[in-house]
């Protein structure tokens, strides 16, 4: 069974769901990429998975690190059937890599909750988001998880408040030193990165109108006993598995404003999801349910490829 399979943390794990990503991300670029076979097209293809995968053991990373779920691989099984749900996610390269920085900038704001080193994952955090931003603008909202976590963690020093300011000023500098060596014009560069759209046409096509309903009705009703079991977690912890909630907020406000909505923009929904889902396999008792559950997953994509 494929709960009991994924319900341990075990090297197999990683090299099944290594396997799943590398089967989904051939087939997705097979069947939507018209590219000449190259040298160079191989290799950044692969460079991208490379991102991908990364991502994926980032995540597994900052979650076992931080205790948001018990010590299992539903995480990242849950993260690759995402992507399988909505293969569109991989055809936009910034948006993946803008998400890998999102993820090492979750870790730094997550690990916050020991109070060790605070300048320094302020400073990171910030970095890397604002990094993001530059691929992908509207990651910038990510900030607002560090404000929160501020605020939950009760870190009160101003001087911590002040530091994330750095962390923007200096990708800030290093971006525009770079700019003006390479003759690029700023003004332009900008104008065009900073867009929005409440246009959803774009996103009327089934597969994607179906795997996205598939996800956010699973979120939504993922959510409701994620915050019904948060009563039980420790109240040292409670601040991280908070956190995680507003994660997924911001990233469906990124999917709601988001300039070009061609389903590559649900990326970021994606870990924040797959972390309040693995907490709601783990409460469920009965065995068919949660077996259901990923077989729904499992079979969406294979459905919607025939459509």
């Amino acid at each position: 069974m494929i709960s009991n399979f994924f319900s341990q943390s075990k090297p197999i794990n990683f090299v099944v769901v290594s396997v799943m990503l590398l089967i989904i991300f051939s087939i997705t670029k097979y069947v939507t990429l018209d590219i000449e076979l190259n040298t160079f097209s191989i290799v950044k293809q692969i460079l991208f998975f490379a991102v991908c995968l990364f991502s994926v053991f980032v995540l597994d990373f900052l979650v076992n690190k931080n205790n948001l779920t018990k010590k299992n691989s539903y995480k990242i099984l849950l993260f690759v059937l995402f992507i399988a749900v909505l293969p569109e996610t991989l055809l936009n390269s910034k948006t993946l890599i803008a998400n890998l920085f999102i993820l090492f900038a979750l870790r730094r704001i997550i690990s916050l909750r020991s109070k060790k080193d605070v300048k320094k994952k302020l400073f990171d955090a910030a970095f890397w988001i604002t990094i993001a931003s530059l691929l992908y603008f509207w990651s910038l909202l990510f900030f607002i998880l560090i404000i929160a976590a501020l605020i939950v963690y009760v870190i009160t020093d101003v001087k911590n408040w002040l530091i994330p300011v750095l962390g923007i000023l200096t990708v800030a500098i290093i971006s525009a030193s770079t700019m003006i060596i390479f003759n690029v014009d700023i003004y332009n560069f900008f104008n065009e990165l900073i867009d929005i759209s409440f246009d959803f046409s774009s996103l009327n096509s089934k597969r994607i109108i179906i795997g996205a309903t598939i996800l956010l009705s699973f979120g939504i009703w993922s959510l409701f006993y994620y915050l019904k079991n948060l009563k039980s977690k420790t109240k040292s912890s409670r601040p991280s598995f908070s956190l995680i909630v507003i994660a997924a907020i911001i990233a469906i406000s990124i999917v709601i404003i988001a300039p070009v909505k061609n389903g590559s923009e649900f990326i970021f929904l994606f870990a924040p999801l797959a972390i309040i889902m693995t907490n709601y396999l783990e409460v469920i008792s009965e065995k068919w349910f949660k077996e259901s559950l990923l077989w729904v997953l499992i079979l969406t994509p294979v459905i919607t490829l025939l459509l």
